[in-house]
Parts: structure tokens; C-alpha cells; sequence
């Protein structure tokens, strides 16, 4: 198993190193220059070449690539002279609000979808199980940011249940934090709900058509424990896949429904940076998203051997 981790760790190597050549790639790219837009339209000539000489903008491109992606390995993402701190306190200061949105948006996501799967797949065929891939449809196909302006014009402007948009820290108290989190939590879980749903539903068709579930009902063992016990933490390894993946396209896709409803997280930072062309903050920030991304994902098949042990097996 010692092995196995670590040669998950190595692969992940070659995988940042292509995400931060992308990045970097993508960046130095786009039109415009960083320093005219530090100093403003009326800086001159030599203060603009000045400064481009101190962020390195003069030196090759593959000079830039190299000294930035050295300093990411050693845990150095750039500075923000827009914001005069660094890329990685910027991120882990903005880090609260966009992990709090990510978690509430998941747990909404598995409580909904899980027991739906469940049901649909127990009543394949019936009008449930149609209902429920009504449901799925929906949800996958409605923007998050248009469910969220349905939501608040429904739950914050006609009923007055639930604030318009804002965040309260934690630190404020639990029940105001949630208060604040609940509608961007459904705008932004409710397409990761439908996934996981539809995922839930296939899987669980697959377990009880198997034959170890004919033998237990042939045994007499009761329906709730077949479904429950055997059958759901049989079929659990591909829906803690795309939980997996979901969770971590939470994060990375949070920027839409951060803006929609003024949250000051990672995507209104990405958001922010895009518009006074920070490229410190966009790349430091991109590299530490895909970092996360990555880490969740091997999280996630860690995790396979507790669920099944045949995988602990497999991987000796």
C-alpha cells in the first residue's frame, strides 16, 4: 500500500507540470501587458520598461516559466503588487468562504442525491424512477447562476426567508454562516446532485441484478438490509468516484455563483485578477486550485481500499 501511495504521488508530477505549462502558456498569451496596466495610462515609457524589467516580463519565455515553476515547487506562487501580499496568503485568505460554499454545496448534493439513486433504481421503470430522471435532466441542464437568481428572487425577494447575497464568517456564528451559504449552496450542488444521482441509480441497477443479491433474497434476508448493506456499498466505489470529481469541480467552478451572490472566495479573487490583469494572482491561484483538484482525487482512491477490500488486494 506504501507503494502504491507513493507511486500515486509521482504521477502526480508530470500532471502539474502540464497544468502549469497550460496556465502559464494561456496567461502570456493574452493581449495586453501587465505592467502598462500596473502603472496606469500615464506612466511613461521607461517607468513601464522599468518595471517590466523588475517582474521579469523582459527575460524569454521559457526563463519566466522555469523561475516561476521553481519557485511553485518550493512553495513560492509569485507576489500581487495590485494587492501587495502574496498569491498564496491571497489564496489562503480567501480560501474560507469558497471551501465552507464547496462543503454545505456537497452535503446538499449527497443527502439529495444518494436516497434519490436509491429509489429510482429499487423502482426502475415506475413513475418514480421517470420522475427522478426528470429531475437529473433538470439539473443538469439549468446554469447554476440562473438557479441561482431563480432562488433568490423566490426564497430572498418574494418570501424574505434567506438574505440576497453577502457571507458572514463562521466566526459570526454557525446558524448565520449556513443562513448566507444555504442558496448558493443548492445553486452551486444541485447540477453535482443530479451527477451523483444518475450515478447512484446505474450503479445500484448493476448490484441487484448480480447474483449474490439473488442468493440473499432466496435466503430470506430482508429488502432494507439487500439495498442498505450489500448492494449500496457494493456499487459505493464509482459513486465516491464522481463525488470525488465533483467536490473538486465545486471548487474549481465556484467563480460563477461567488459573483451572483457576492462571495468573497477564490472565484471572485480569480474574477478580480482577470480584470487588473494580475497574472501572479491568476497563475499562483490556477496551479493551487489544480493542486487541491489532485489531492481530493487521490484522496478519493485511498479511499477505495476501506470501502472495498478487494482493492487493497489488487494494489499488493
Amino acid at each position: 500500500m506504501k507503494g502504491y501511495i507513493l507511486k500515486r504521488l509521482l504521477s502526480l508530477i508530470p500532471v502539474l507540470l502540464v497544468v502549469a505549462v497550460i496556465v502559464f502558456l494561456i496567461i502570456h498569451m493574452t493581449p495586453g501587458d501587465p505592467a502598462s496596466v500596473m502603472l496606469g495610462p500615464d506612466a511613461s515609457p521607461k517607468e513601464v520598461a522599468e518595471l517590466r524589467e523588475q517582474l521579469g516580463l523582459n527575460l524569454p519565455l521559457y526563463q519566466q516559466f522555469i523561475s516561476w515553476f521553481g519557485g511553485v515547487l518550493q512553495g513560492d506562487f509569485g507576489y500581487s503588487f495590485f494587492m501587495s501580499e502574496s498569491v498564496l496568503h491571497a489564496f489562503i485568505s480567501h480560501l474560507g468562504p469558497t471551501f465552507s460554499l464547496a462543503v454545505l454545496a456537497q452535503v446538499f448534493a449527497i443527502v439529495l442525491a444518494i436516497p434519490l439513486g436509491v429509489i429510482a433504481a429499487r423502482k426502475r421503470g415506475s413513475i418514480v424512477d421517470q420522475s427522478f430522471m426528470g429531475f437529473s435532466l433538470i439539473g443538469i441542464s439549468v446554469p447554476s447562476f440562473l438557479l441561482g437568481l431563480f432562488l433568490i428572487l423566490l426564497f430572498a425577494v418574494h418570501l424574505r426567508w434567506l438574505p440576497v447575497a453577502g457571507y458572514k464568517p463562521l466566526s459570526g456564528g454557525f446558524g448565520l454562516h449556513i443562513k448566507y451559504l444555504i442558496l448558493p449552496a443548492i445553486a452551486l450542488g444541485m447540477m453535482q446532485a443530479a451527477l451523483i444521482a444518475r450515478m447512484t441509480r446505474s450503479s445500484m441497477l448493476d448490484i441487484l441484478n448480480a447474483n449474490f443479491i439473488k442468493t440473499a433474497r432466496s435466503k430470506g434476508v430482508k429488502e432494507r438490509m439487500i439495498v442498505y448493506k450489500h448492494a449500496l456499498r457494493n456499487a459505493f466505489i464509482p459513486i465516491l468516484t464522481i463525488i470525488g470529481q465533483t467536490f473538486g469541480t465545486l471548487v474549481a467552478g465556484a467563480a460563477v455563483v461567488e459573483t451572483v451572490f457576492n462571495i468573497p472566495g477564490i472565484g471572485q479573487l480569480i474574477v478580480n485578477s482577470v480584470e487588473r490583469r494580475d497574472f501572479a494572482v491568476i497563475q499562483g491561484t490556477i496551479m493551487l486550485v489544480a493542486i487541491s483538484y489532485v489531492t481530493i482525487n487521490l484522496i478519493i482512491d485511498l479511499l477505495y481500499g476501506v470501502i472495498d477490500p478487494r482493492v487493497r488486494l489488487s494494489r499488493k
